[in-house]
Order: C-alpha cells, then structure tokens, then sequence
C-alpha cells in the first residue's frame, strides 16, 4: 500500500505576517469565572446567624443558592414592586413565570431548592424586601423535616420571617400556604407536617395583614399523605397539581386586587331582581343576634378554646353605599361580595338582606370557595350550607362542583320549603323554611365570595 502524507492547510499569509512580527506574544487567556460576592454565599458557620434548625450546605446546594441569588441581584431594579412567590423547590419548579397562571400580574420567584425556613430567613432582605413587593406569597418548612427540625423549631423561624417582612412593610399582604403533604418515605410524616401546619395557624392567629391559606387538605390522602396523581415523587406537584395550588390563590389574589380587577357585566334574567349591585352593600346589613345563637356561641366558647369568634350584634347596621363592613369581614369589590378570611381562624358572622321575604320565590346565586372553606346562605331563616363542599362537606359526592371556581345555586321555594341545587345537582329536595325572613350570607372558615345574587317570585 502506497502510504500518503495529509497535506498540512496553508496558514492565511496576514498571520504568517503577524507572527513574525510579534513573535513573543502571549497566548490568548480564557476568559476567568467571576468571583461570587461574598453575600451570596452561604456562611460557613451557623455563629452568629439568625434564628435556628438547618442551613444545608451541601455542594450542589450552595452552587444553586449563589447562582440563583447572583442572577436575582442582576433584575433587582426590573422586579420592583413585583408580587413575590417565596419558597423552596415546589415554588422554583413552577418557574418564572408561575406558568402563566396569573396573567397582568408582575411576578418574582424567589424559590431555591432544597431550602429551609433558616435559609430563607438569611436570604430574605435581599432576595425579597430590597424589591419592594407589592405582596407575598409563603411557601416553606417541608425541607426543614428532612433535616430533623422540629415543628417548634421551624416555626419560629417563620415568626422570624414575618416580623422582619413586617417591619419592612407593615400593610404588605401576605399569603401563608400550609405545607403540603408528603410522606413518610420522605422523612416528611403526616402526623409532623399536621403539627407544624397547626403552629403556623397558631402564629398568626388574629394577624390582618396574613391570610393562611389552607393547603394542605387540597392534596392530602385519608392518612394525610400526598396524592400520587399530583405529586408522581410524592413530594413535588405535577401539572395537575399545580393547576389546584393557582385555583387555590386566585381567589385570595383577587380580593386583594391583583387578579380580576374588572366590573362584573352581568345582567339579571327578565323577571329577576338583583340584591346585590355589585359595587357596594346597599341593602345589607346585620341583624341583632338571637339570644339562641348567643346561648350557643357563649356554651361552645366556654368548652372549647378552639371555639369560633362569634361577635354579638346588639342592634341593627346597614351599610347603604358602604364597600366593607366597619370590622372588614364583607367587601363589595368588582361585583363580587366577599367573606373574607377571618384572621381568627374561624369567625362567625351574617350579613343578611335588609328586606325579608315570603311566599313562592326562586334564589339563584354563584358562589366560590377557598380550600376547606365554610360559609352558608339562610333563607327565610333555616341555613343551605354552602363551602367548599368537596373537603368541608356535606355534599361530598358532588360530581359538577368546580373546586375553587365559580358554582350556581338554585333555589326554588314553594309550599314552604326549598329545593336547592348545586350546578344542576340536588342538594336538599325539600328543606323547611320559616314563613318569613331575610336571604343571609354567613362566614365562618376560609374565604367565601357570592356574585349575581338576584330574586324571583313565583306564582
């Protein structure tokens, strides 16, 4: 075989040139890795840091952690007064953009996998508070468990987290998520992630400015542990989970003024008349509170420390132009007539109409709920329950309910007693009604919001 020698490319004659004329030149450096800023890092050392538990500092965490924050420090002018979404890798994998689920609002992710409750407490002036936020949105502890925090412990961290965003801001909103279910292969055992949601509820119990967020009923099992069709690892959400976590938000986001800041179009079917305009609450108004209910609420709150608020009406109220009852619990906002979540945990209040009804009439109404929310509308006296009736009850069985969306009542009163419907599903055949009273709407758990509440008589 007659061997070959490759043909060697002829070098361009503009380098052979500066070649010779530079013959010492030094060969091209790469390009060096910026040094990451100190305040990036994590401490080396748990001396001196705020609060207490676990600050992980394994290698691929600390890589993520630097990367993250150094990246976030770049858009600090951009993201100003964006709503903040704060957490660990559920909040991080839902992306920048928390998947398009909350159109027109100005939104930062400030999740880091695998962080911790202490994490996010080092990281939260600069992360979080240095953009001004118009509101925030809390989800953290899971990871906590993992590490072998107790309850107690990552609980007061969280109080750490609130009073140092509180002292930033003492009006920002802010939204409280219970800790989602995992499991016990996870080292995240339900009877662990209960307690801790009870702690964060006690922490904030009687705090306006944080709505809690009931979380963890919308995913857990019987045995309180995560649904695998939402969570595949039993730790993370997929698609559909996700989709129930933003279900979940938008109606707090709305009544917050974030999401579905547009008037209501609605107009009344011929025949029927609006008792609610929409706009304020004209024609609403509290009733003094029977001495059976004030019985009642005086012998549950002196058994049970766990006993709902129950404030006693001693006259009558109206708030004729008025958007929100003097105390906040009702708000008239875009046509939506809102029970707000109680920052008592439970609060049992009625706003009824000022006029009262009888005979034959039919009552449509829709109404939404946040997770595990409870409320009811009273009708001529006796009450419909109405909640989240797929975790709170007692229709469990519903099969056209739409889990915090909007859902119509029908009511049709004849001869005395009322058939109520749920989306076309009947929910009382034949409930008995006093002869006369007002269309109430009651609060108790969660948020509840009623819209298009209007009236027919029948002949």
């Amino acid at each position: 075989m007659i061997q070959t020698t490759p043909m060697k490319t002829a070098r361009p004659l503009a380098l052979l040139l500066l070649g010779a004329l530079l013959p010492f030149a030094a060969p091209a450096q790469p390009t060096a890795t910026p040094a990451v800023e100190p305040r990036f890092q994590i401490p080396a050392t748990d001396d001196g840091l705020p609060g207490a538990g676990p600050i992980r500092r394994y290698d691929w965490f600390q890589n993520l952690w630097t990367q993250r924050r150094s990246a976030w420090a770049r858009r600090v002018a951009e993201e100003q007064r964006a709503f903040v979404f704060l957490g660990d890798s559920i909040t991080q994998m839902w992306g920048d953009d928390l998947g398009g689920n909350f159109p027109g609002m100005t939104l930062a992710n400030r999740g880091i996998s695998g962080d911790t409750t202490r994490g996010v407490l080092l990281r939260l002036q600069e992360d979080v508070l240095a953009l001004h936020p118009k509101g925030l949105a809390l989800l953290i502890g899971t990871n906590d468990l993992e590490e072998g925090a107790t309850p107690e412990t990552i609980v007061g961290n969280l109080k750490l987290i609130l009073a140092e965003v509180k002292r930033a801001d003492a009006r920002l909103p802010i939204i409280l998520c219970q800790v989602f279910p995992s499991a016990a292969s996870k080292k995240r055992p339900a009877e662990q992630i209960r307690r801790l949601n009870e702690l964060y509820a006690a922490a904030v119990k009687g705090d306006p400015q944080i709505t809690l967020l009931e979380t963890w009923p919308l995913f857990a099992d019987a045995q309180g542990d995560a649904l695998p069709a939402e969570f595949p690892d039993l730790l993370h959400p997929n698609a559909a989970g996700y989709a129930k976590w933003a279900a979940a938000l938008r109606p707090v986001l709305a009544t917050l003024g974030f999401l579905e800041t547009a008037a209501d179009s609605f107009t009344p079917e011929p025949g029927f008349e609006s008792l609610f305009n929409g706009s304020d609450l004209t024609g609403w108004g509290y009733r003094p509170t029977s001495q059976r209910d004030i019985d009642f609420a005086r012998d549950w709150q002196s058994k049970d420390p766990n006993a709902a608020a129950w404030p006693i009406v001693t006259a009558p109220q109206e708030f004729a132009g008025n958007t929100v009852t003097p105390e906040g619990r009702y708000v008239a906002k875009n046509g939506r007539l809102v029970v707000t979540t109680p920052p008592e945990g439970r609060k049992i209040q009625t706003l009824a109409t000022l006029r009262d009804f009888s005979g034959d009439f039919e009552l449509r109404l829709e109404f939404r709920a946040t997770p595990n929310a409870d409320s009811g509308v009273f009708i001529c006296g006796p009450q419909l329950q109405c909640r989240d009736y797929l975790l709170a009850g007692p229709y469990h069985k519903l099969t056209r309910y739409k889990a915090q969306d909007w859902n119509e009542l029908v009511v049709v009163v004849r001869g005395g007693k009322a058939h109520c419907s749920c989306n076309g599903e009947v929910i009382e055949e034949a409930l008995p009604l006093a002869a006369f009273g007002p269309i109430g709407l009651e609060g108790d758990r969660g948020q509840m919001e009623y819209r298009r509440i209007r009236i027919k008589p029948l002949k």
